[in-house]
């Protein structure tokens, strides 16, 4: 929920001030009274969201913009936000002015009201898809400098990875199994965000997904973000099987602990995770298939959750896991209740 709310306040304050300032830079002398400057800053809070819902509304189901060349993309979205901000300007000049449309408003002040919501709209996608591309907690510390220099965090690590994607390929063919992927990898990404996982990479036909970590605050939401994947692909079963003949499955493993978080690279940065809890939850994740399990959690991750779960816990006892000298403690999960 607050992953919802705050870009909508911080997008109105920001709309606010805009409106604000139009009046200001725009708008006679005669005409600067509290009330105008009110109900401009309120026009430009209702237009920013506007703007920003159009942008939200394109996002989730313009897939078929998405598959166009990026010139053609930008072009129609262009044209897409120009036709809401001119419908919603005039709207709200109605509403919040109380007259009918005048020549002169649509001659000195309509197409300027265009052309910076048009502009408006250029941050607010760029920021909208880096928070995509790298996560909002991740472009945050970007900006604030704060992985410039290594830094040891703690942190909760979710390796998935699609079953059989080898022998797919060899079935379906490289191209058609990546469309499956791309598939799979857009439909898991809504029940991750909803439960507080940021996405940290595609590593061929796995996902990295992580979360801050705190032993003061247990959350079975880890857990029940992997389950809900599980839902969100049974829901969607027959159209796997309508377009690609059959339904994905996954193997999950899961563990936290203290990893070093610091930007790499020069030409092209991006922020990568070191240490030994990386190396055990990829481990864990590959353990899966000899241990015929879904779904493996660490020892160290089962203290993190709250002690009121209604999961079903199989210890298996303190395992060496490939390529790691040192044994841990790996329990099977499963929903009570499942096969």
């Amino acid at each position: 929920m607050r992953r919802a709310v705050t870009p909508v306040i911080v997008l109105a304050v920001f709309g606010l001030l805009v409106g604000g300032l139009f009046r200001y830079a725009f708008d006679e002398l005669n005409e600067a009274s509290v009330a105008n400057y009110v109900r401009s800053a309120l026009d430009g809070a209702a237009l920013t969201l506007i703007v920003w819902a159009a942008h939200l509304y394109l996002a989730a189901r313009g897939g078929w913009l998405r598959r166009q060349p990026l010139i053609v993309e930008l072009i129609v979205r262009s044209v897409i936000l120009a036709v809401i901000v001119a419908v919603a300007a005039i709207v709200l000049e109605v509403m919040l002015y109380g007259h009918g449309l005048e020549a002169k408003w649509i001659r000195e002040t309509f197409f300027k009201i265009i052309g910076v919501g048009l502009l408006l709209s250029i941050p607010i996608t760029t920021i909208y898809e880096l928070v995509r591309m790298i996560g909002g907690h991740t472009l945050l510390g970007i900006v604030l400098g704060r992985y410039r220099q290594p830094v040891r965090e703690e942190r909760v690590l979710l390796f998935l990875d699609l079953v059989g994607s080898t022998t797919l390929a060899e079935t379906m063919g490289e191209l058609r199994v990546q469309e499956l992927l791309t598939r799979f990898f857009c439909d898991i990404d809504e029940p991750i965000v909803a439960h507080g996982g940021e996405v940290h990479a595609y590593v061929g036909d796995e996902v990295i997904v992580t979360w801050p970590a705190s032993a003061s605050q247990p959350s079975r939401g880890y857990l029940d973000c992997v389950f809900a994947i599980e839902d969100r692909l049974a829901k969607r079963a027959d159209h796997y099987r309508k377009e690609f003949g059959v339904v994905p499955t996954f193997r999950a493993g899961m563990h936290a602990g203290p990893v070093v978080v610091s930007e790499c690279g020069v030409s092209r940065r991006q922020i990568a995770y070191f240490g030994d809890t990386v190396n055990v939850t990829a481990r864990l994740q590959a353990h899966c298939k000899e241990a015929g399990r879904p779904l493996l959690i660490s020892g160290e991750l089962l203290r993190l959750l709250p002690p009121d779960r209604d999961f079903v816990i199989e210890p298996l006892g303190s395992t060496q896991l490939r390529g790691r000298a040192a044994s841990i403690d790996i329990f099977a999960v499963a929903r009570r209740g499942s096969s």
